[in-house]
């Protein structure tokens, strides 16, 4: 599987204060969405991300958030997977 350009972004460097938009899988539209729900930074959804620690519960989680689809959703956590894997 090859990754794009903003995958390889986000999981080369530490989270810091990265915005919604940074997240793979997440653009606008989702990103106001995660918003209205206080979810209103890459490192908060991490932080769900790692409340949860499965790939489905993670998933289900971000399609009743902010209506993901599934490769929405699925492109999301293999960010913050492969994120997680290189930083923690």
């Amino acid at each position: 599987m090859t990754t794009s350009q903003k995958h390889q972004d986000f999981v080369a460097e530490p989270i810091g204060d990265k915005s919604l938009g940074t997240l793979v899988g997440i653009g606008d539209v989702l990103g106001r969405k995660l918003e209205d729900k206080n979810f209103d930074k890459a490192y908060v959804v991490l932080g769900q991300f790692l409340v949860l620690k499965d790939k489905d519960l993670f998933r289900e989680w971000l399609k009743n958030m902010c209506i993901a689809n599934a490769k929405q959703s699925r492109d999301c956590y293999g960010c913050l997977k492969e994120w997680c894997d290189a930083f923690l």
